[in-house]
């Protein structure tokens, strides 16, 4: 029997709390192993932004701790870590006054030289990210004049560039029409199989159950760690969300689908 690799990113324990008074994680523990795809599950406010933020390196835990690789996270220099993590934040970027191409491009940031120039091969590359995700023809766009979906789907293409292992994605296919809402999964899953891993944090149920791995987290607490088969039942999962949920088969693939029981009339 082959032994499992290492987890490339570990949590151990670890507890978030502001001014020493509201905690906004107690004491979660998740090993993130190469190949796969952890989901994370709870109802708005259960914590999965600032896990998703403390596994990026962008917040400090108050007690536990955090490894990266096997050793410790925090200390290490930001160049470093936008080398092995990625962060995709749930709202829009904030760089308003770049380019799509521009924005893009950030992503080759940890990889530059001392002067911080892009090669030509630097931009090759961000073009063709923009390309992979339909929006090649906006490049020289301001962001400010984008979609909210045209703008996040630059969003993932500067990810593609990042060239990091790990990703943390907090609700990647926000603001996305159903037409594309699936390529964020989809680069996810490819990043995964070419022996990377990633954490996304979810609301839909049919994307959490392309995941290899869900967390459903509650009041800043893992509650459950499982497979989609075993988490996805309307027992398990209702009471963490707070809604009654009833199992139907798909009309067309039979695959059991979890939808919001119809309150009574």
């Amino acid at each position: 029997m082959t032994a499992r690799p290492a987890p490339l990113l570990q949590a151990r324990g670890v507890s978030v709390r502001l001014e020493k008074t509201r905690e906004l994680l107690a004491g979660v523990s998740l090993e993130l192993f190469p190949g796969e795809v952890v989901g994370l599950l709870g109802r708005n406010g259960a914590g999965k932004t600032t896990l998703g933020r403390l596994l990026a390196g962008l917040v400090a835990p108050s007690s536990g701790e955090l490894l990266l690789e096997g050793a410790p996270l925090h200390g290490r220099a930001p160049r470093e870590l936008a080398r092995r993590i990625a962060w995709l934040a749930q709202g829009p970027t904030e760089e308003l006054g770049f380019t799509a191409l521009e924005l893009v491009l950030l992503g080759r940031a940890p990889w530059l030289g001392p002067l911080g120039l892009e090669s030509a091969d630097d931009r090759g590359r961000a073009r063709a990210a923009l390309e992979r995700l339909h929006v090649g023809a906006l490049a020289g766009r301001p962001l400010a004049s984008l979609s909210g979906g045209e703008r996040r789907r630059v969003e993932l293409a500067r990810l593609l560039v990042q060239d990091a292992p790990i990703w943390i994605l907090d609700e990647p296919a926000a603001h996305l029409d159903a037409a594309h809402a699936s390529i964020a999964l989809e680069l996810a899953r490819e990043r995964a199989d070419s022996g990377g891993a990633v954490v996304v944090a979810l609301h839909e149920l049919a994307a959490a159950a392309a995941c290899d791995r869900l967390v459903l987290l509650s009041d800043g607490r893992v509650a459950e760690v499982g497979t989609p088969a075993a988490l996805l039942t309307p027992e398990v999962l209702g009471p963490i969300l707070g809604v009654r949920l009833v199992a139907v088969a798909h009309p067309e693939t039979g695959a059991t689908v979890l939808l919001p029981a119809a309150r009574p009339a």
